[in-house]
């Protein structure tokens, strides 16, 4: 009987991990007593939202880029993203020397875009509810012989991008649960990939917005299910269907989707800004709102553990302080 080998496993998150050592920050794991009294959990913050670009996707970015031949880089790199990918392949050309064009969508925030522009990035923008992102990416890089670097559909980007849990896990140790918040599939694919390589017991837990739960649909029907581009704000998790690649690796690995809604992702943000003292765009926060509202589940911890430990990757904190005043106050 013939298996297939996983498109990832936990020595390519390792050897992802050597590649960003000295690139990527480390970034910090939090605590919190009020925390841990609100939900019972022993709760530990992976705060993404200190990483470089202000999310977890330079890991990914830079993962993949650099690995590009010396011909690709003199060519050049393509990607398309509603934001935080665009910074990251943007900041991981200029490290590697090279240049980047990136497709976004006309209605990306501001701050997004012009720390895309900022780190040397030609920008190409689309309407995202009429327009084909992918197809317009794909073409672009033909037409100028760059090299394509997606934002989840690639095994060197979800290698990764499951740097972060793996950094969360030397330093924690085992985890019943770990929550982290689904777009299209890559950091939560590279995150269950290290979890489970090193703890087959823990639970992964992906969080979607109500309106984008494509992922959640997908899993349960067994098949990748798409639906309408979701309206939300979260915007890096508004996906209208997972990716083939990483739908292949969460079926296997993730244990559950749940759901919060905007004004829960609201309620996270505006705990996290007061209580924690740390800002999180809208998709960093959709974990945290999943704790908070008590959806993560209810298992009793490892046995013979004394507490319920579950780990939190908040994946980004890029947000401007006039949308950051916006979302928070439920006026978008």
């Amino acid at each position: 009987m013939t298996t297939t080998a996983p498109p990832v496993t936990l020595d390519d998150v390792r050897d992802a991990a050597a590649r960003l050592d000295g690139v990527a920050h480390r970034t910090p794991v939090l605590r919190s007593r009020t925390l841990d009294d609100l939900t019972g959990w022993e709760v530990h913050l992976k705060c993404e939202n200190f990483q470089r670009v202000g999310a977890f996707k330079f890991r990914g970015a830079f993962n993949a880029a650099s690995r590009l031949t010396p011909e690709q880089r003199a060519r050049g790199i393509a990607a398309y993203s509603s934001g935080n990918h665009a910074q990251a392949v943007a900041l991981a050309a200029r490290e590697l020397g090279t240049t980047a064009v990136i497709v976004m969508p006309e209605d990306a925030p501001r701050s997004k875009r012009e720390a895309t522009e900022g780190y040397g990035a030609e920008i190409v923008t689309y309407d995202r509810y009429t327009g084909d992102r992918v197809a317009i990416a794909e073409a672009l890089a033909v037409e100028r012989g760059l090299t394509l670097i997606p934002p989840y559909e690639h095994p060197h980007i979800i290698a990764g991008q499951g740097t972060a849990a793996l950094e969360l896990l030397e330093e924690t140790g085992e985890l019943d649960t770990l929550v982290v918040p689904v777009g299209g599939g890559g950091l939560i694919a590279g995150s269950a990939t290290a979890a489970k390589g090193l703890y087959p017991g823990t639970r992964v837990v992906g969080v979607e917005p109500e309106a984008g739960d494509d992922t959640k649909r997908s899993l349960e029907a067994g098949r990748r299910v798409s639906i309408p581009v979701p309206r939300t704000i979260a915007d890096g998790q508004a996906l209208h269907t997972p990716g083939e690649l990483t739908f292949s690796v969460n079926r296997r690995l993730v244990d559950e989707i749940v759901l919060v809604t905007d004004d829960e992702i609201r309620a996270a943000m505006r705990f996290a800004f007061e209580r924690l003292k740390i800002v999180l765009e809208p998709s960093g926060a959709t974990p945290l709102a999943a704790l908070l509202t008590g959806r993560t589940g209810s298992a009793s911890g490892r046995a013979g553990s004394a507490s319920r430990r579950t780990g939190l990757i908040l994946s980004g904190g890029n947000i401007d302080a006039d949308r950051f005043a916006r979302v928070c106050a439920g006026g978008e």
